[in-house]
Parts: structure tokens; C-alpha cells; sequence
């Protein structure tokens, strides 16, 4: 008796991935799985704890208020070479270092976009507070934003870079320009480590609340 052939099973269908949703000016993931596996995806380095309200960018909402550009809040779309305090009152060296990287990057078809850059006491205060009202702890704020008295940011010695493939890219080539990420909960955040082009980038710390210069 012929048997018919066995035929494979048909691909599963994706899931649909739920979008980020804002909330307070902060961007929080949807669900942990989905922003563990699409970490996953481009690269990033694991964590061992869920991701679940992790913020995508530390930048408030597009569109944001345009009296809070000079502090530092920026809406979608900036880059490198804007005109604004957020960009153009980092570091110098770091300034450089990322504008070179972006225009190489760009090769690849993968544009930077900056999410937050320099920022004033008042805005580092103001979403800080923030943190502490959504996470429900300061705690807990404090594995997130730093205090104005801490923080890279307001020094000009951070930037968070927007998009995936970008930041993606800046994880894995960014050595070469002196460029590293500092946590390992915080995919978006490089800063200057100029001895990186010829040692490589130091270990992260898991989060802020391990690193010596966060500390009261």
C-alpha cells in the first residue's frame, strides 16, 4: 500500500511583539520576554533578572516640552550634528569620538540617533523623581538614574544612543573608538574610555548601583 509522503510541519507564526509603551516621560517594555529575546537578537549582553519595566531610553517622550531643550530633554530624531545643548555640550573627546563612529556607521546603513546627551542638575533631578514615583522605590530608581551630583550626564561624559541596530553596533565596534558601554542593564549608555582602542572595553558593571562613582 503507497503511503503518502510525510510533509513538514509548516513555520510557526511569529508572535506579534507588543510595542513599548511611555510612561511619565520614560519608555517601558511591554513585556520582559519580548525585550529579552529581542536583546537576545541584536546582541546585547544578557542579564540574569527579568527585564520588566526596563526603559528603552532614559529620554522623555517625542515631542517632548520645548522649554526643557536647554535642559536637556530632546524629542525623536537627533542626531550627532544637531545644534542642540543635549549634543553639543558633551565632552569633547566623546563629542568626536561618537561623530566618528556615526559617520562610519552609516556605511552600514545604521543611523545614530541620540536619545539623551548632556543634561542640567534640574532635568537629572526631575527624572530621577520620576524613576522613583514608576519604580515605586529610590532603590530601585537608583539601578536606572543617577543623581545630579553622579551622574554622567550632567558632566557631559554620557550619551544614550537610540535604535537597536544602532546601539547594537556601537557594542561591537565601538572599542575602536575609545567608546563603551558601562552597565550591562543599560544597552544605550556609552561613554569615553580612550585606552579601550588598545585594551578593549573594561568588564560592565551589572548596573549603575555597582559602580564606585555612583556611590553617596
Amino acid at each position: 500500500m503507497n503511503r503518502e509522503p510525510l510533509r513538514s510541519a509548516p513555520a510557526p507564526v511569529p508572535a506579534p511583539v507588543p510595542a513599548p509603551v511611555r510612561l511619565r516621560g520614560v519608555l517601558v517594555v511591554a513585556a520582559a520576554v519580548v525585550a529579552a529575546a529581542a536583546l537576545a537578537v541584536v546582541g546585547f549582553t544578557s542579564v540574569a533578572t527579568s527585564f520588566a519595566g526596563m526603559p528603552l531610553q532614559s529620554a522623555p517622550a517625542a515631542g517632548g516640552d520645548p522649554a526643557l531643550e536647554g535642559y536637556g530633554e530632546l524629542p525623536d530624531g537627533i542626531t550627532l550634528h544637531d545644534d542642540v545643548p543635549a549634543v553639543t555640550r558633551l565632552d569633547g573627546g566623546l563629542l568626536t569620538a561618537l561623530r566618528r563612529a556615526a559617520d562610519d556607521s552609516a556605511g552600514a546603513g545604521i543611523a545614530f540617533q541620540v536619545t539623551s546627551g548632556w543634561r542640567t542638575p534640574e532635568y537629572q533631578e526631575h527624572l530621577l523623581a520620576e524613576a522613583v514615583e514608576l519604580y515605586g522605590s529610590a532603590e530601585e530608581a537608583a539601578r536606572w538614574v543617577a543623581t545630579a551630583e553622579t551622574s554622567a550626564h550632567v558632566s557631559g561624559e554620557a550619551v544614550d544612543i537610540g535604535g537597536y541596530d544602532a546601539a547594537a553596533w556601537l557594542d561591537e565596534h565601538g572599542a575602536a573608538y575609545g567608546l563603551c558601554r558601562i552597565y550591562d542593564n543599560e544597552p544605550w549608555h556609552f561613554e569615553l574610555r580612550p585606552e579601550a582602542v588598545d585594551d578593549g572595553c573594561p568588564a560592565m558593571y551589572f548596573d549603575p548601583t555597582e559602580d564606585p562613582r555612583m556611590q553617596p
